[in-house]
Order: structure tokens, then C-alpha cells, then sequence
């Protein structure tokens, strides 16, 4: 889990919106305390605060005094968004910016999607592979 390249912070935070993705995590169940989050990770119990403290701010969590950190109705929706934000800035707009270089208008681009998603989708992948 621990990315050298990548504050621990970010990393817990990270971690605890992958399991409100994967519904392992389910809205308004309680979330790991950050004592817990230090004690499973190994690391200082503020680092794990930061990243449930970023989490709160953002309204993933919630707390409920004397009880504990929560997860917000509508996390999941929050977290999806935000993902799919950063998916569009990081991929999306380099290969707007590519399509518009070669001449590639959106259809040609949803063709080549398409293509490339049905060549996968009948490819078993091995481990260490990369698609055609």
C-alpha cells in the first residue's frame, strides 16, 4: 500500500474512498478510527488524522461526537466525481489534444474506443501483459 512517491495522507484517504467505491465502506457506516488507520498501517496517528481530516472536508465523513467518523450520505457520488474529474484531466483532454493533432474528430475517436474495448474485452490478459 505505501507509495514512496506519495504523502501517506493522500494514500489513507486514497484507501478509505476505494472501499466507499467498492461499497465495502457503505454509507453511513462508521469509519475507521485514525488510531485504527495508524495501527494498521504503521504510521504516526496525525498522518492518519490528516487524511480523515481531508476526508471530512470534503464531505466523504462526518462525525458524530463521542461515537466517531462516518461516512456521508452521497460519499460515493462525491468520490466517483471527483475520480472522473481527474480520469477526464489526466487521460481525457492529452488525447483530445493528440486527436485534434492527427485530425480525429469524436467520432473517429469513440470508433477507435470501441475497437480497442471489444479487442480487449476478447483478450483474456495474463499478468505483466499489456493489450494489443
Amino acid at each position: 500500500m505505501i507509495d514512496e512517491g506519495k504523502p501517506l495522507f493522500l494514500q489513507i484517504a486514497e484507501q478509505i474512498e476505494d472501499s466507499i467505491i467498492d461499497g465495502s465502506l457503505a454509507e453511513e457506516t462508521q469509519a475507521p478510527s485514525t488510531n485504527e488507520l495508524a495501527g494498521f498501517y504503521r504510521i504516526n496517528p496525525a498522518t492518519a488524522a490528516k487524511g480523515v481530516a481531508m476526508l471530512t472536508d470534503k464531505g466523504v465523513l462526518y462525525k458524530r461526537r463521542g461515537i466517531g467518523m462516518f461516512v456521508a450520505a452521497g460519499a460515493r457520488d462525491i468520490v466517483l466525481g471527483e475520480r472522473r474529474d481527474a480520469f477526464a484531466d489526466r487521460y481525457i483532454e492529452p488525447l483530445l489534444a493528440e486527436a485534434r493533432t492527427l485530425g480525429l474528430g469524436a467520432d473517429d475517436l469513440a470508433a477507435l474506443l470501441r475497437e480497442r474495448a471489444t479487442h480487449t474485452e476478447q483478450t483474456p490478459q495474463t499478468e505483466g501483459t499489456t493489450p494489443a
